[in-house]
């Protein structure tokens, strides 16, 4: 009997509306992405914090991929992320200690502030203090909701489900995009609007974060084995739970153990879970993937665009990029993870090597594209946002958050919330310097990276489909051809669970 036919579940309405309203953490997250790259580009922000820059601008042989070159215009998005990559690691210790719940509604709070300070902003710091709050509210919600869509979903459901927070990172990222569109024509106060709206997804996650549950995973880890058994019952939707709670309690059992996960992710058998975390993260933004959604107006305008086609072909992005998303959900429960991982790499390759050359040899230092070369792009940047959003987007969340045991879990996945912000910290602060310096070869060097990540993805990455979470080490650490020498000093607690719930 496979673990999908043991454990025995119904969706129900009330699941459902759990998932989406947790899956919100995902939306207040992609519109922080979407909303700054088009904000940078509206010349009533650039007059009002950067008139520097908005001269440099107005030049008309000023060079293309340099007029944008600026650390603190950079530091105005990529603070965000700083921010988040410290908060994480608090994140991680609120969420063992209080539970996934109350870590979403943290980052609520985070949220709701960081939109108000940033829409209200008369000084360059108040901005900046704006982005630093919601960098804290990423970093609580980045690591709650992943984790407790993880261990809310049964196990057959679990990727769809999980990827259900990067499918509303994608419509938070269109909807920033339709935003910057819309109020780049309101002036002079435009971008106080889009900044400002960041309010609303902050709402719907504050208001779920109330409704939604406390996972049995969490309750019963802390103690609450009553009220864990009832939780389960009630999101799965049928009475005969006892397998699945006896799996989730012999695993908090082994957790309870370990007083110190931070130290036993130090440990030989740990190195797969948390070098495959890490990795997955520093990947995913070495597609080049946030260099275009961040900037993404500002790339168009730079290959010829004018500043609204600029931003309208940004919704076009997103709207491919939301739709891509649904191809994930729906494929990776049967397809399996790696198959996604290695197909996408093939076609974000090639589109990075197609940008690249024809930028090389068309885009001057002064002038545009002509406006078939120029469709062009827009057209690979399209197959490349496709390709992201069936794989390494949804796929960079969802595996670290199912690969680690029970007594490492928030730990291991803080490094990897933690990981993804310091690398999304560093494109965003230097990719405009990058883009300066580097030209088109910087679409070169995001497709060597991508090349490298492809191999990794053969050789290094097993698949986790079908697998439950607290069963991960037996089997697929201990079965990989390469990782199973790591486990040589795994607890065997974990063989015990096994034997007696398969």
């Amino acid at each position: 009997m496979t673990d999908s036919e043991n454990f025995k579940s119904k969706i129900t309405i009330y699941v459902i509306v759990c998932w989406l309203l947790a899956a919100s953490g995902g939306l207040m997250f992609g519109y922080d992405i979407g909303i700054s790259g088009g904000v940078t580009a509206m010349d009533d922000f650039l007059i009002e914090f950067f008139p520097a820059i908005y001269e440099r601008k107005l030049h008309a042989k000023e060079n293309n991929y340099c007029k944008y070159d600026n650390q603190i215009l950079q530091l105005f998005t990529s603070s965000l992320y700083l921010a988040a990559l410290f908060a994480s690691f608090l994140a991680s210790k609120v969420c063992n200690k209080f539970g996934r719940k109350p870590t979403i509604l943290v980052a609520s709070f985070f949220f709701l502030a960081g939109a108000a300070i940033s829409a209200a902003a008369q000084r360059l710091w108040m901005l900046i203090v704006g982005r630093i709050l919601l960098g804290m509210g990423v970093g609580f919600g980045n690591e709650a909701v992943p984790l407790f869509l993880s261990e809310i979903a049964p196990v057959k459901y679990r990727g769809a489900v999980n990827i259900l927070f990067q499918l509303l990172v994608t419509v938070g990222i269109l909807i920033a995009n339709i935003v910057n569109y819309l109020t780049s024509k309101v002036h002079p106060f435009g971008w106080r609007i889009s900044l400002g709206l960041a309010g609303v997804p902050a709402c719907i996650l504050f208001l779920g974060s109330i409704v939604i549950t406390e996972t049995p995973t969490s309750l019963i880890e802390r103690g609450k084995d009553v009220a864990g058994k009832n939780i389960l019952k009630k999101i799965r939707g049928v009475e005969d739970v006892e397998a699945e709670y006896e799996q989730i309690k012999m695993a908090s059992d082994l957790a309870s153990q370990v007083k110190h996960p931070f130290k036993e992710l130090m440990k030989l058998h740990s190195m797969p879970q948390l070098i495959i975390a890490i990795m997955l993260q520093v990947f995913q933004q070495f597609t080049g993937i946030n260099a275009i959604m961040f900037y993404a107006p500002v790339l168009f305008q730079t290959v010829g665009f004018k500043n609204d086609a600029s931003l309208l072909s940004a919704v076009i992005t997103g709207i491919v990029n939301v739709l891509s998303t649904l191809v994930s959900i729906v494929l990776v429960d049967k397809a399996g993870r790696r198959k996604l991982l290695l197909q996408a790499c093939v076609q974000m390759f090639i589109s990075q090597v197609v940008i690249g050359a024809i930028l090389q040899s068309q885009l001057q230092t002064t002038g545009s594209l002509s406006k078939g070369s120029a469709i062009v792009v827009v057209l690979f940047v399209c197959l490349f946002v496709m390709a992201f959003a069936w794989s390494w987007g949804p796929l960079g969340w969802l595996i670290p958050s199912e690969i680690f045991p029970l007594q490492t879990r928030t730990a291991g996945f803080a490094f990897a919330v933690s990981s993804n912000m310091l690398f999304t910290f560093l494109i965003a602060q230097a990719f405009l310097s990058m883009l300066c310096h580097m030209r088109a070869g910087i679409f070169f060097f995001f497709a060597a990276w991508i090349l490298i990540m492809g191999l990794f993805a053969l050789f290094l990455l097993p698949e986790t489909k079908n697998v439950p979470i607290d069963v991960m080490v037996e089997r697929v650490w201990k079965q990989h051809g390469i990782w199973k020498r790591f486990m040589v000093d795994a607890n065997e607690g974990s063989r015990y669970s096994e034997h007696n719930i398969a």
